[in-house]
């Protein structure tokens, strides 16, 4: 038990330095920068389903608070490891945005950490520290894995996708984005400072800082500082929440293994090259996988023979006040077959009565038939369906840079 007391006295330090993160105009200006993104989310949904909405503030303080959740977990995780931040964190974000200009998925760290790893390892250049940086990018994504779980299906956005045959499929593009404040830790010299102080287990830091004069006796300090994690993905062979479990299991995988290659490159520059690789190669990894799941399998939102598989219902509307949910099979209308989306339209468009919808759930729940009141002028009935093969828009799934469209272009022009 004495061996978790220095780290209990450091939690409310930690609380103490997001509380001054939370206040600081930085943060803010995160917030705004979040918020335009969700913007755009729901401005994608206004286009599939025609109306406007306005939850572009409630969906940024529901990701405000993921945010600080992880936050304080990303926060713990560096402190208890050791991790600590240094002038070589100015080398990764140029790498970073530089790598976003070949494809907007590089703007992450897994990728410039590992490179600079690797031009460190090579040429001794620049005055990274790879066990360090390693950790770094493990210890972020370990964070986004829990916020994927616990929130990357929350907002899920209905769209329709090509698959490898080029057929239009129904499924869910799956965006978030999280402020998350940090308490860090850095390198204040070695011996004896004035001011209060916490003495730390002999065997911490797990990743101990290098070129230091005593690194057995130092003393460190804590920042606040702020980031913003994001996460893309699709669901098309699985729900959004099975999506989010999957996509948890796999970069919570790729994170834990990154840190433990991040700990043993403490000790052996082998395993430092060996980070240095996973770290771009482990994330292009988890990426592969989860698409490949989601383009080879059976999409979970197929046509049915009898009816028409509903792709989204809208909260708040008369198709989901009657229980209407994404996956089940609409089969009625008022007792007569419904044997397309414009069938469907036609009858609840001129109808001016009550509606009878028969229809099944998508885990073959017992037949339903349930009323629904007649509607309003201009109120959505809320039913989106799967796609039947004649729509033009569709989303797309690459996410090239400006560069490499610049290099198709170009290599279209040669070979022409």
């Amino acid at each position: 038990m004495n061996i978790l007391i220095p780290f209990l006295k450091i939690i409310p330090l930690i609380l103490y330095k997001m509380l001054i993160m939370l206040l600081h105009p930085i943060f803010w200006l995160v917030i705004i920068l979040l918020a335009f993104q969700y913007k755009r989310l729901n401005k994608l949904k206004e286009n599939f389903w025609g109306i406007k909405n306005n939850r572009v503030w409630q969906d940024v303080m529901i990701a405000g608070g993921f945010g600080l959740a992880g936050g304080m977990v990303g926060s713990i995780l560096m402190v208890v490891t050791g991790v600590t931040l240094g002038e070589w964190l100015i080398y990764l974000w140029p790498v970073a945005i530089l790598l976003m200009f070949i494809n907007a998925r590089f703007l992450c760290f897994a990728y410039a950490g590992g490179i600079l790893s690797l031009v460190k390892l090579l040429f001794d250049y620049p005055p990274v520290q790879i066990p360090q940086l390693l950790a770094l990018v493990a210890i972020l994504h370990m964070v986004e894995s829990f916020l994927i779980l616990f929130s990357g299906h929350l907002g899920a956005v209905p769209a329709y996708f090509k698959d490898k045959k080029g057929n239009l499929v129904g499924g869910f593009t799956l965006q978030k984005f999280w402020p998350i404040p940090l308490a860090v830790l850095v390198v204040m010299g070695s011996g004896d400072i004035a001011g209060q102080t916490i003495n730390m287990p002999d065997w911490w830091p797990v990743f101990k800082p290098v070129a230091v004069s005593d690194p057995d006796n130092l003393v460190y300090a804590m920042l606040s500082v702020v980031a913003a994690l994001g996460y893309g993905d699709l669901a098309i062979a699985r729900s959004p929440r099975e999506k989010s479990k999957m996509s948890f299991v796999l970069l919570a995988a790729y994170s834990v293994i990154l840190l433990l290659l991040a700990a043993a490159a403490t000790k052996s520059s082998l395993f430092a090259l060996a980070g240095a690789l996973f770290s771009p190669l482990g994330h292009e990894a988890v990426i592969h996988i989860g698409k490949r799941y989601e383009f080879m399998q059976k999409p979970r939102y197929s046509p049915h023979p009898g009816g028409l598989r509903v792709l989204d219902v809208m909260p708040g509307t008369p198709a989901w006040n009657a229980g209407m949910r994404s996956g089940d099979i609409l089969f009625t209308v008022n007792g007569a077959p419904v044997v397309n989306r414009a069938h469907f339209e036609y009858v609840v468009h001129y109808w001016t009565g009550a509606l009878e919808l028969g229809y099944l759930g998508l885990k073959g729940q017992n037949y339903k038939r349930e009323t629904v009141s007649p509607l309003s002028p201009g109120q959505p009935f809320g039913l989106l369906f799967i796609p039947e093969g004649y729509e033009k828009n569709f989303m797309k799934t690459d996410t090239e840079g400006p560069l490499q469209r610049w290099y198709r272009k170009f290599s279209r022009r040669i070979k022409s």
